[in-house]
């Protein structure tokens, strides 16, 4: 992610370096579609391993045992990873869609830019 936002963003203030803006466009927007599906799986698998954490703990409470007080450890932390990992792409695509903002201005697509600088 890192490495395509830098190079949108050296795209945008060098403008005349050899990538079209419309060439830049779709190559983002496609870059883009597969940061979605990407966070649209990651989401899935988040709520999946947060409902199993959420059914051990149910099962802890009728039958306290040492394994399941493992696995709820495990899963829990599982769930912290995902959701931070979850919280980082969800982050990047926001920044992702300014970034599609900024070339669609560039193009002279949007009459005005709402975003404030």
């Amino acid at each position: 992610m890192k490495f395509h936002e830098r190079f949108v963003i050296d795209a945008l203030a060098r403008p005349g370096d050899g990538v079209s803006m419309v060439e830049l466009k779709d190559f983002h927007d496609r870059q883009l579609r597969y940061m979605q599906h990407e966070r649209l799986i990651h989401l899935i698998v988040t709520l999946f391993v947060s409902t199993y954490l959420l059914l051990i703990i149910g099962f802890i409470a009728i039958h306290p045992i040492w394994p399941a007080f493992a696995l709820a450890a495990l899963l829990f932390a599982l769930v912290c990873a995902y959701l931070v990992h979850y919280f980082r792409l969800e982050n990047g695509v926001q920044r992702w869609y300014h970034l599609a903002n900024r070339i669609e201005e560039r193009l002279g697509r949007v009459s005005r830019s709402y975003e404030q600088r």
